[in-house]
């Protein structure tokens, strides 16, 4: 199983998906005159600025949505995984990702944005409705639609858990072991996978009301406390923080693993953590209520920054600074050593230790319950996305159960990820990323070569904003974008 899943992702994470996302990446960053420098204030201020309604939820409670999704296992275990298998020098290559990716997050979340619908009472889009209502091509929305089903519903929500079983087991032990027909488990995991499963449950069962307001309470407090403590340990080292800085941007371009290696394992974790151009913030987007499209999308641009430049970066510095972490590029000998060779490269041990060694017996405990609100969390935005997708096919089949299905199946996906092993979990949700990165990223191109829609919303935004006006509005119509039915209506 694990070797049939490496296969294809050495089909899916080809350098041509690596390039595709850098050069996506910087291409709209150029077309867009940087948007993601250039209104870096406006970002924060509107963070804070927008209302929620009876349909949507505001801009902060989508910011902490999709912030749920791009906040978890990643964030802990995929740096460890990326300095691991790529050297210190994919840090950078994650940091240039992120740069670039805000852009790329700009355009697929004000797409989402654009062409959005309202369905039961709530706002609902993302890319399958756009690459329909702009692209004009249905099959291509459905295929979108299909893999990101799988990809949210089954293969990412099982490295989460995965994640959180592992931070589990490292920081209280095993607790003994049982045989199942699932192989031997330990009773932490089993224990750990229960008690995901019921809360998961409760909280999906209740709608995507409830899952906002959970997550903009839990996501921010969470980071803050982790940012927190990144930065006493790295002021307890800081002498070192020049070295270890110096050993990041050195080793990106004359990597001991390799450049493609540093470049392929910063790319491929960076876009699992920061998800620009994945497919998966637009969801959050498109449900937020908003005066105009072009603002959502600014937000979005800034939960990559939150999430890369900043905790993704606490994590490295922590590792690095306390020399937590071997480098042993796949099929090569360990080119650093600096602890056991069994430790799980692929799991959130290195950040463990790394916290462990200055705050002794509290620092893997608490590793491991900020992971699980992490990786809750973006378990719940999975959820969402996946739930978004159903929706969307069930415009034209109406099959009956569908969402109930869907709940099944997540949680049967969680409780298996906790409890099975660190690889093949990761394994699977590259595969998933990397098919709605392909899809997505394709698709958005396509559409900016038709018709520009995100790119004249934001010139839209910025004539109103030189314009001083007290209400933004947005007519599709006007600037020749078609299809955005919802607008329009609201307009009317």
């Amino acid at each position: 199983m694990l070797e049939f899943v490496n296969f294809l992702n050495g089909i899916i994470w080809s350098p041509a998906l690596i390039y595709l996302c850098l050069g996506t990446g910087l291409f709209f960053s150029i077309k867009t005159r940087f948007v993601q420098v250039r209104f870096f204030r406006e970002m924060y201020r509107l963070l804070l600025s927008g209302k929620s309604s009876e349909k949507g939820i505001s801009s902060f409670q989508a910011l902490a949505v999709s912030l749920s999704g791009r906040v978890g296992t990643g964030n802990i275990a995929g740096v460890a995984a990326a300095i691991g298998f790529g050297g210190p020098g994919a840090v950078f290559w994650m940091w240039v990702v992120a740069f670039l990716g805000a852009s790329t997050a700009y355009i697929e979340s004000t797409l989402a944005q654009i062409y959005k619908e309202e369905d039961g009472g709530s706002y609902r889009g993302g890319p399958a409705y756009y690459i329909e209502k702009a692209m004009g091509q249905k099959w291509y929305a459905w295929t979108f639609a299909i893999a990101t089903i799988i990809a949210c519903g089954v293969m990412l929500p099982m490295v989460q858990s995965n994640g959180i079983g592992e931070a589990v087991e490292q920081a209280f032990g095993t607790g003994g072991t049982m045989m199942t027909a699932l192989g031997e488990i330990s009773y932490a995991k089993i224990y750990t996978a229960t008690g995901i499963v019921l809360l998961l449950g409760f909280i999906i069962f209740g709608g995507v009301k409830r899952i906002a307001n959970f997550t903009q309470i839990v996501v921010p407090f969470m980071a803050l406390a982790y940012i927190l403590v990144a930065l006493v340990i790295i002021g307890l080292h800081i002498d070192q923080l020049p070295g270890v800085f110096m050993l990041i941007i050195g080793d990106a371009f004359s990597p001991m693993a390799g450049v493609g290696a540093a470049i392929g394992w910063g790319v491929k974790r960076g876009v699992y953590s920061n998800e620009a151009g994945q497919g998966t913030g637009p969801h959050a987007a498109a449900a937020a209520e908003v005066e105009h499209p072009a603002q959502q999308g600014l937000v979005q641009a800034f939960s990559v920054y939150i999430d890369t430049l900043f905790v993704c970066s606490a994590t490295a510095f922590m590792i690095l600074i306390t020399g937590a972490y071997n480098v042993h590029p796949e099929g090569q000998a360990f080119l650093i050593q600096n602890v056991g060779t069994e430790v799980l490269i692929n799991s959130p041990a290195f950040t463990q230790m790394a916290v462990e060694s200055v705050f002794t017996g509290v620092g893997k405990p608490f590793i491991a319950i900020a992971l699980f609100f992490f990786a809750f969390t973006t378990i719940l935005a999975y959820y969402f996305i996946a739930e978004n997708n159903v929706y969307y096919i069930h415009r034209t089949l109406k099959i009956p159960g569908l969402t109930f299905l869907l709940k099944a199946i997540i949680m049967s996906a969680t409780f298996y990820g906790t409890v099975k092993a660190a690889d093949i979990a990761w394994g699977m949700g590259d595969i998933g990323v990397g098919l709605m990165a392909w899809l997505n990223i394709i698709g958005i191109l396509i559409i900016w070569f038709m018709a520009k829609p995100a790119l004249k919303a934001l010139k839209d935004y910025e004539q109103q904003r030189k314009a001083g006006v007290e209400k933004y509005t947005f007519d599709p119509k006007k600037l020749g974008i078609k299809n955005a039915d919802l607008w329009e209506e609201k307009l009317k």
